[in-house]
């Protein structure tokens, strides 16, 4: 099979011809269909985070496709089954974190792409239990993104406890900010768009945004204090000066939710403001296998939608360009 694989940090990734892998006891083989590309893939591609990847790997933990063939014990899928396999590859089921719910934060996880091989790939293995089921009617090119940025903003929304008439500052459109925005709109909140690109911002207007905010020409805390301030924002951009202006368009007792993970793992947090008006800081990692189930039949209930372009898995290294460059209005999914 073809793969995308990270032979080496400094070096752009390979299309190599590579063994398919053989489902083990518990595993599926998946044929891939669609993989969404993820900033994730790019910072483990090159290294960045402190705890690394082992190279040879094949990045992509928003893999969509077909069961191929079942391990012996698997019982949740069979061949022919459509399933999306996230980021969580595996965690223990027994720890106190993965029996309340929150098996995200399992310190035994193996995430997917990072040190289980992913799905830029025509073919992936993935533990039976972590897979989802991608409801019949979905498109495996829109599933793609639902399975790592749908899922990821659906939690952040949810740990944001947003409620109806909540102003909610989205700090990012794009490939994570326009589905943020519609989770936040379908919990009944008020959203306000903030970006640098107004091709961005009209995308935010088109899928229901009230207010909309060019940070490159409005300074958006001015403004989103002149709107009475933020409840809620959700910052998904990885620089820390947008982590610091969310933090300050926040009203009393508003919540700032980090996702981006910025790539010197650091901001300023005025510790006077931040108690004395009542603030929450939450970080919110990636959602679990019920928050993408819950995802999905949002999706097919016609909720949401999906704004991507698609690549040829040969063309990942252009891709990552696009991405880092900024030409990406939304998603890129690659199709093997």
């Amino acid at each position: 099979m073809r793969a995308a694989v990270v032979t080496s940090f400094d070096q752009p990734l390979d299309v190599l011809k590579v063994p398919v892998p053989e489902p083990g006891d518990g595993q599926i083989l998946v044929r891939i269909e669609a993989s969404g590309l993820c900033h994730t893939d790019i910072h483990a591609a090159r290294g960045d985070w402190p705890v690394k990847p082992t190279p040879p790997f094949v990045p992509g933990h928003e893999g969509v496709g077909i069961v191929e063939q079942t391990g012996s014990g698997v019982t949740a899928h069979q061949a022919g089954d459509r399933v999306a396999v996230p980021w969580l590859g595996y965690a223990c089921g027994a720890c106190d974190y993965c029996v309340t719910g929150w098996e995200t934060l399992c310190e035994a996880q193996l995430n997917t792409g990072y040190a289980i091989d992913g799905g830029h790939a025509e073919f992936l293995v993935a533990d039976a239990r972590f897979a989802v089921a991608v409801p019949a009617g979905i498109d495996p090119a829109e599933a793609a993104p639902l399975t790592c940025a749908g899922v990821t903003t659906y939690k952040a929304v949810k740990v944001g406890g947003v409620t109806p008439g909540d102003r909610v500052a989205i700090f990012g459109i794009g490939g994570l900010g326009h589905l943020a925005q519609q989770y936040a709109q379908i919990f009944g909140g008020e959203t306000i768009a903030i970006d640098v690109t107004e091709e961005k911002l009209a995308l935010a207007k088109r899928l229901g945004a009230a207010h909309t905010i060019n940070a490159a020409t409005t300074e958006p805390v001015a403004a989103i204090e002149a709107l009475g301030g933020a409840d809620v924002a959700v910052v998904l951009a990885a620089d820390p000066k947008v982590l610091e202006q969310a933090h300050a368009s926040l009203r009393r007792g508003g919540r700032l939710i980090l996702v981006s993970l910025p790539k010197d793992n650091a901001m300023s947090l005025p510790i006077f403001q931040t108690v004395l008006k009542g603030i929450q800081v939450i970080g919110s990692i990636v959602g679990t296998r019920a928050d993408l189930a819950e995802v999905f039949r949002l999706h097919a209930a016609g909720r949401t939608q999906v704004f991507y372009e698609t690549r040829k898995l040969e063309q990942i290294n252009q891709a990552i360009e696009d991405v880092l460059a900024g030409r990406v209005p939304a998603r890129l999914v690659l199709l093997p």
